[in-house]
């Protein structure tokens, strides 16, 4: 997904800079494409539903902690849709000021992820000090930058923009951690031969209504890549699935699963068909 910067308006994203939702519309789009960096998913998702911005880039979901609830209640309530998605691999690093004393830390600022992904890392050495979530990983750098009694854990990009100095490098608990971003706009995408779909499926509260939700993947033979579940927001104790396959919605097959699908639910609604990642 190519893009030229004189023919889109900035992209937004999950900031301020120095985010991995940053790194995520680098690796997609090049370095050379105009940047809006919001304070919220919501505020992505708000530009992008509003024409601010032709693309918006989100996380939603970390290979190690799961789905970013935020981007799921988003998808629910917008009429966006998912035209990318992009892996990013996740190295947490501890950060603070060239001349900050060490031992003098008293707060280790990131945001909830990565806090949860150093937690046994932080456990077995800061144990006894205090911990801050923050909007994001980039806006604990800042306060980092800000503060000698503040450490940040957040990716290298964030060290080199706000001056800090890396005391401890990937300090993540699982190596091989990294996050799936969704790129969004008001537009479709043609198939490409290689394609995941993306669904909210609604059903009734009855027994047996997730089987019969998957019975027809099961009967057509389309993989599944992802299965969750999330308050529909709509009644007291009804759900949603999130549901990720393979496949775009043009193909012949995908057409006849929604067919199926038709008959066991009591609404769908297609978030978006669009290239599988690369990672």
């Amino acid at each position: 997904m190519a893009a030229q910067t004189h023919k889109i308006k900035p992209i937004a994203y999950l900031g301020p800079e120095g985010t991995f939702s940053q790194a995520a519309v680098l690796k997609q789009f090049g370095h050379d494409v105009p940047l809006n960096g919001c304070a919220s998913i919501d505020d992505v998702f708000m530009e992008v539903e509003a024409g601010a911005a032709d693309f918006g880039v989100v996380p939603v979901e970390n290979s190690t902690e799961g789905a970013i609830n935020n981007t799921q209640d988003c998808l629910v309530e917008s009429n966006v849709r998912i035209v990318g998605e992009v892996i990013v691999p996740i190295e947490q690093n501890l950060m603070l000021q060239h001349n900050a004393d060490i031992t003098k830390i008293q707060t280790i600022a990131s945001h909830s992820q990565s806090l949860a992904q150093c937690r046994d890392w932080l456990s077995s050495n800061w144990a006894e000090t205090a911990q801050l979530e923050c909007a994001s990983n980039a806006a604990a750098a800042k306060l980092a930058s800000d503060d000698n009694t503040v450490a940040a854990i957040a990716g290298a990009v964030a060290a080199d923009i706000y001056g800090l100095e890396i005391a401890e490098a990937q300090i993540q608990d699982q190596k091989h951690n990294s996050t799936r971003f969704l790129v969004l706009a008001n537009s479709t995408t043609q198939s490409s031969g290689s394609d995941k779909t993306s669904i909210l499926i609604y059903t009734e509260n009855k027994p047996g209504a997730l089987f019969r939700v998957l019975e027809p993947f099961e009967m057509l033979q389309v993989s599944l890549t992802k299965i969750e579940t999330r308050p529909s927001k709509k009644e007291v104790w009804e759900y949603v699935f999130f549901i990720d396959f393979e496949g775009h919605v043009d193909d012949e097959v995908i057409q006849q699963l929604f067919t199926r699908l038709g008959h066991c639910s009591a609404e769908i609604k297609v978030l978006g068909s669009y290239p599988s990642a690369i990672a």
